[in-house]
């Protein structure tokens, strides 16, 4: 029987997820379909209920389901539970284990970024969805000794060092209105700095103004696309890099959970690249402006 995987967002359909896992399936000789289910919050519930069937390997959650699917789960790995965020599923007979693949990604991806460097202790983080989550774990995790998070609607971010409180007893976590002069105050003293909205996503418009940007920086855009704000920090001369690696490397993790076996990471790499060819953008930001908000729209680096 042909088994089944799905992306379950709202939405899904900019999603590059689909071709890599597929790929892989068929490179492993493993009878699997991967599908995209774009379901509203109010159709999660019923959406993960069916998982339970035989018939499903597991899933992928992406925007803006990330912190919502948590509670229904019947347990969470350390990594989901440190960060309050699921973004791959897998099945034990009828019960579901949360998984957040998420944060491995991203130390892949900012370890590459950083290089033979030292690795730095402070950063900047846009954002405070589920993206924005596994970044903070990550970076907590990495030992780094302060961290701000911006976010537009000010209580997310709030919300977020709430969440990380006990893990970030060690360190400075703040959170800060998201006003330019703030930003531009802090970037003049950090090294890292991640976006992990959706601005730039299908738009030119830039999260932050470009001056604040300067050389020093390393600069991560989870989003799978050179967006304007990576290119206003190669321009003043910042190292920077986008959501590629998280995206393969979350990717490789959660095949290996469903199957078993190990991804086979290049074939998946080829595939993306042949996606983001043919104009396909991955959105590994949490959705943007009031409407995100009232939904608790988090971050999708599972697209």
């Amino acid at each position: 029987m042909t088994k089944r995987v799905v992306l379950i967002g709202h939405p899904v359909a900019h999603s590059l997820s689909g071709a890599m896992h597929q790929a892989a399936f068929d490179s492993a000789g493993i009878d699997a379909t991967y599908e995209l289910w774009d379901r509203t919050p109010m159709e999660l519930p019923e959406a993960i209920g069916g998982l339970r069937d035989a018939a499903f390997l597991g899933a992928n959650i992406t925007i803006p389901h990330k912190e919502r699917v948590v509670p229904m789960v019947d347990r969470s790995t350390e990594d989901a539970h440190a960060t309050g965020a699921v973004n791959t599923i897998t099945r034990e007979g009828k019960r579901l284990i949360g998984h957040n693949t998420d944060v491995p990604g991203f130390k892949v991806a900012l370890d590459h970024l950083v290089g033979k460097q030292k690795m730095p202790r402070q950063a900047v983080v846009l954002g405070a969805g589920g993206g924005a989550r596994a970044v903070v774990h990550g970076l907590i995790t990495e030992g780094f000794q302060r961290i701000v998070v911006f976010n537009r609607h000010l209580h997310r971010a709030e919300g977020l060092v709430k969440h990380f409180g006990r893990s970030a007893a060690h360190m400075e976590l703040r959170a800060m209105p998201w006003h330019d002069s703030i930003i531009e105050a802090e970037l003049a003293k950090t090294r890292v700095l991640v976006n992990a909205t959706s601005i730039g996503l299908t738009t030119d418009e830039i999260p932050i103004p470009a001056e604040v940007l300067h050389g020093d920086l390393l600069v991560l855009d989870l989003i799978y696309a050179r967006t304007p704000l990576l290119r206003a920090a190669a321009a003043a001369g910042a190292s920077v890099a986008d959501g590629e690696l998280m995206l393969l490397n979350q990717g490789a993790a959660a095949f290996t959970l469903w199957t078993g076996q190990p991804a086979p990471l290049e074939l998946m790499q080829e595939t993306l690249a042949a996606a983001r060819a043919d104009g396909l953008r991955s959105a590994e930001g949490e959705a943007t402006g009031a409407a995100a908000d009232d939904v608790a729209s988090p971050a999708g680096t599972a697209d």
